[in-house]
């Protein structure tokens, strides 16, 4: 098929790459002449595994095709996927503003039948004002689907070869069809596709998200708890996934989460339920407790060295929301981070891909390093806030040696309690008891 994908961010590139690399002629647009440029010499702007490999290999075939011109691309193209960023605006709602640009162009050099695929994740009711938009324009018909992306940063190529489903809304069989068959090569294991109208399928990111962040602003809540009354988190953690009603997936306590979907979905689907008369009182509380957690971690070095920390240093292990990314979005080392430096704290940092976007974020005011080992000299304790695996089986010995006190503040749980007490390290972590 001749595909287009509109947009090449993160969302954008991972699909375009993976349509061309099952075989079919993908343009992919950007109004970024540095990202057209470097996408044409093998170069992406992102961190995923995998996917600098795959960009080359269709750059080379000749399936994958980087340009400026979305009108040669609409032509050229019988499907056209929108990628482009919907940040959140002041009040949560999605800005929506690019999208209705690009549809605007699309519906300006439309030349004959185009299927227009909302890839990016949109508010319900988006198809119909794109709709809207290119009726407005033009006469040539059209159809709008709407079909969210459930990618996972780090693992993102997986999950778009080897879907767990794939959610088609549309309001034509005749474009569900040939979106289907678009997705066939991906599904052909077994994976549903399900087809339905475009405000369910809308619908169904906001609302898969929402649900697996509440997962884990509940066990930060429980995590929390279970410091007050001397409870072990790791222990409910296991009981809790043994029940099939519940499983075990997503039960992780830590210092919250980040990045470009979690916080921006939660808010966008407590702003479009506020915004048709409804007080999403369960919504508000999940971005509520994430965004205190993020300073449990805070806390817990306040109480140990006191709330002036002008005269103390940090290691400090991971920047990136989560590990298998460059991305600073919403990380919660960023909150972390600047709680610390306000507190009059010096930060080592160290992270193995997201130091280049961390420098956007902090600029000079923090150190970095090369290594996870350099950070910790004459530190006054190690901070560890992305679960890296390097960070999983480090030389304890050497992290003792190396820090001015055995001191380790653990955001994600890594280390067994027993372990770091036979070491003697004073050990804080989440949900757990301190090894002090």
């Amino acid at each position: 098929m001749n595909v287009a994908v509109i947009g090449t961010g993160y969302v954008g590139l991972v699909a375009a790459t993976c349509f061309a690399e099952s075989g079919n002629s993908v343009i992919c647009v950007d109004n970024n002449e540095k990202k057209i440029n470097d996408l044409l010499n093998g170069n992406i702007p992102i961190y995923e595994p995998g996917l600098t490999e795959l960009v080359q290999r269709n750059l080379k075939a000749g399936r994958l095709i980087p340009t400026m011109d979305i009108k040669f691309a609409v032509e050229k193209s019988n499907i056209i996927f929108l990628a482009v960023g919907t940040p959140p605006g002041p009040d949560g709602h999605a800005d929506l503003s690019a999208v209705f640009a690009v549809a605007e162009s699309i519906a300006k050099a439309m030349n004959d039948y185009k299927i227009i695929v909302n890839k990016s994740t949109v508010p319900v009711g988006t198809a119909d004002k794109v709709r809207e938009k290119i009726t407005a324009i033009t006469n040539i018909q059209f159809d709008v689907v709407s079909n969210p992306e459930f990618m996972k940063e780090g693992a993102a190529l997986d999950d778009f070869l080897k879907p767990e489903r794939v959610v088609i809304g549309a309001s034509s069989q005749k474009a569900a069809e040939i979106i289907r068959e678009l997705y066939s090569p991906f599904t052909r294991t077994g994976a549903a596709t399900l087809v339905m109208d475009n405000r369910s399928a809308e619908m169904c990111k906001y609302a898969s998200n929402a649900m697996l962040a509440s997962r884990i602003s509940f066990m930060n809540e429980v995590a929390n708890i279970c410091d007050k009354v001397g409870a072990d988190v790791h222990f409910v953690r296991l009981a809790m996934g043994l029940d099939s009603r519940i499983g075990k997936r997503f039960l992780f306590s830590g210092v919250g989460y980040g990045g470009s979907c979690f916080p921006k979905d939660v808010q966008a689907l407590a702003a479009t339920a506020k915004h048709n008369g409804y007080n999403p009182i369960l919504i508000d509380a999940i971005e509520s407790v994430n965004e205190n957690q993020k300073k449990i971690l805070v806390n817990k070095i306040k109480n140990h060295f006191g709330e002036d920390l002008s005269d103390k240093t940090f290691a400090v292990w991971g920047l990136a929301f989560k590990p298998q990314t460059d991305d600073m979005r919403e990380a919660p080392s960023i909150v972390i981070i600047n709680e610390l430096l306000a507190a009059g704290a010096r930060i080592k940092a160290y992270d193995p891909v997201a130091t280049e976007t961390a420098k956007a974020v902090f600029g000079d005011t923090i150190s970095y390093f090369d290594s996870r080992d350099d950070v910790l000299e004459n530190s006054d304790a190690l901070i560890l806030i992305t679960e890296w695996n390097e960070f999983r089986s480090p030389d304890f010995g050497k992290i003792k040696n190396k820090l001015k006190n055995p001191v380790i503040f653990d955001g994600r749980n890594q280390f067994e309690l027993d372990e770091m007490k036979q070491l003697g390290f004073t050990y804080y972590s989440i949900g757990r008891p301190a090894i002090e």
